[in-house]
């Protein structure tokens, strides 16, 4: 054993007060199957029943089952609780809980810790029989010394091994333990944690659970001198807690959709687990099908017998849905459609976040193809927007996407418990009889609608076809009426535009510098914005929900600002790389859509490192733009 690892200063029994902190940033990383996940997502749940804000992001590697003790397999959480309303990530974590020596490093090369990070590290590999990882695990320290983090090694598997025989099996309610010892939370709400998350298991189960979470409490009050207090957020709200892809099934269920057509996909998948639990028995049906599409043929089929239906995937799943989205618009046939979107482009950063897929879902199609696209920016309102679909689907006979991404789909928020209200809910099939003269895709000239026929209505009986067709449903190839009806399909997206509020500025009405953001990104950038203005920047921002029809107002809004920047979490060229002129510079996706719209020349700031944007990366870029100091 080196000396570097001896010299590894003991954790020390303390008795010292609280240390009263406005928020928090830890991280919990472990080898792939260690159970780290649930250990934060406990822990997180835990700090927003007690009144904390939260956001939690998972790291989640690329494999199923990668190596154990390597970079590449680091899994686990990070989780962000402060005595606020918590809306992103933040920057370097304060904390970080290590399962070996390895995983750290995966999280270094994102920047994740700074100087001062302090990293309770399981020291059983200090003393393993492998010269080999006794070796890494004495440089691994050494390096963490170098660059500025508290090591802090902790007899993790020997304190369990007292309970357990596998460890590793339980090594992550013993952490738990100790981060609320840590923390201060409640030992009471975490043991209702515990009993919850294993409430299908076997009571023998739950009990050694209990004993870890109360060993690992214990031992951090005997053996640590960390102690934080984050005050909880005085609240009469009933909260709920839960991740994005929850939100969607909730949202499913609050909107009286009944058939759910998927295949499995990450980060989309943990959708159809909830819904497989629960739509059953609100009956409805939640339908694997054999691949992609098949799954939207499905839902098609199931929305053109009456009751609209939702089909949840990803970037990969879009690209496979493609033609049936197209039969969607062509037949209006209303459908829901959610793209949690990652990385691409083709298998890309399947666990890891983008929001690459704007413009594919926008123009994916041959022709023109008009759909309704709609942005979630929060955890709650990954729920609203469901029901908010379900509505303008059915409405407009069109297709409308919802789109999330892997930060949504994946982090814990607590929002304000929704109130049902009754007109949430999809009304009965309509089974009375057809007006007669009524023709089945009988537009409006002005807005485009239509009433549309169901199947097994007394004289609603019309052709469906994916063809172009005349009001009847009838196939013609006429040109005046192609070009008739691509109208009027058309301008269902100007009428939904009429209805629409022009985005609200987050800050002052004028400036130097707008920010425009749409989707995950805006917890960080109304953070980044809100301190750059304390700095005496004259900066705003406004978030995008609608980007199909896009908002009202955009050009007005830009005019009052002297450059306009969007902020995305896609590809775009520097304007310093080689052989980048203001000719053939690609621009993020959002920008390439603003500037072909409003032709306000707007720049952008964007990357595609697979990790939520941060609010001193955000912060760092306006500072550039203005030069502030």
């Amino acid at each position: 054993m080196s000396n570097d690892t001896m010299a590894t200063p003991a954790v020390n029994k303390q008795n010292s007060q609280s240390k009263i902190i406005g928020e928090h940033i830890l991280e919990i990383v472990s080898d792939s199957g260690e159970g780290a996940q649930k250990c934060g997502q406990s822990f997180a749940s835990i700090s927003a029943k007690m009144g904390n804000g939260v956001w939690t992001v998972e790291i989640i590697p690329a494999e199923i089952q990668p190596p154990a003790r390597t970079r590449e397999g680091a899994s686990g959480i990070r989780i962000r609780v402060g005595s606020k309303k918590i809306t992103n990530m933040g920057n370097e974590a304060d904390l970080l809980v290590a399962f070996n020596e390895q995983v750290p490093y995966s999280r270094i090369v994102q920047h994740a810790y700074r100087e001062g990070t302090i990293m309770l590290l399981e020291k059983k590999w200090a003393t393993s029989k492998s010269e080999e990882i006794r070796e890494k695990y004495a440089s691994a320290v050494k390096d963490f010394k170098n660059q500025g983090i508290d090591v802090r090694e902790i007899p993790m598997e020997e304190e369990c091994l007292k309970l357990v025989k596998n460890p590793r099996k339980g090594k992550n309610m013993w952490v738990l333990g100790m981060l609320c010892y840590i923390y201060q939370r409640n030992i009471e709400r975490a043991e209702q944690q515990v009993r919850y998350v294993f409430r299908k298991k076997t009571v023998e189960i739950i009990d050694t659970n209990l004993d870890l979470l109360k060993a690992g409490y214990r031992w951090a009050a005997d053996n640590l001198d960390l102690k934080y207090e984050v005050p909880t957020i005085p609240t009469e709200e009933k909260l709920v807690v839960m991740n994005g892809n929850e939100a969607i099934g909730m949202g499913v269920l609050a909107a009286g959709i009944e058939v759910v057509s998927m295949y499995p996909i990450t980060p989309a998948t943990s959708a159809s687990h909830y819904l497989a639990e629960v739509l059953e028995k609100s009956g409805g049906l939640v339908h694997q099908a054999e691949d992609e599409i098949a799954a939207i043929g499905f839902a098609i089929g199931a929305s053109y017998a009456g009751k609209t239906a939702i089909t949840i995937t990803s970037g990969p799943g879009i690209a496979l849905k493609t033609e049936f989205i197209g039969l969607a618009a062509m037949a209006e046939v209303p459908l829901v459609i959610v793209d949690v979107q990652r990385g691409g482009p083709s298998t890309g950063l399947p666990t890891k976040v983008e929001q690459g897929d704007l413009l594919a879902v926008l123009y994916g199609q041959p022709g023109d193809s008009p759909k309704i696209v709609l942005a979630a920016s929060t955890i709650e309102e990954c729920f609203q927007f469901i029901v908010l679909a379900r509505k303008l689907a059915e409405t407009f006979r069109i297709p409308v996407f919802v789109l999330t991404d892997a930060n949504l789909a994946t982090g814990q928020q607590p929002f304000p418990r929704p109130k049902v209200q009754k007109d949430w809910f999809s009304p009965p099939i309509d089974q009375s009889p057809w007006k007669e003269g009524v023709k089945p895709f009988d537009w409006n000239p002005e807005t485009g609608l239509s009433r549309r026929p169901i199947p097994g209505q007394s004289g609603g009986i019309y052709t469906l076809t994916g063809l172009a067709h005349n009001e009847e449903g009838i196939v013609s190839y006429n040109p005046d009426n192609n070009q008739k009806t691509s109208e009027l399909r058309s301008r269902k997206l100007a009428t939904i535009n009429k209805t629409l509020k022009p985005p609200s500025i987050h800050g002052e009405e004028s400036g130097d510098l707008l920010i425009v953001g749409w989707g995950s990104t805006l917890g960080a950038i109304e953070e980044a914005v809100d301190q750059a203005i304390e700095l005496g920047a004259k900066v705003s921002s406004i978030h995008l929900r609608f980007l199909s029809p896009m908002e009202p107002g955009l050009k007005k809004i830009f005019s009052q600002f002297k450059k306009v920047l969007s902020v995305e979490i896609n590809y775009s060229d520097s304007s310093n790389d080689p052989y980048i002129d203001n000719e053939n510079r690609r621009y993020s996706q959002l920008a390439w859509i603003l500037r072909a719209q409003t032709l306000v020349d707007i720049d952008c700031f964007s990357n595609v490192k697979g990790q939520p944007l941060q609010p001193k990366d955000i912060l760092a870029k306006i500072k550039e733009e203005l030069d502030v100091k």
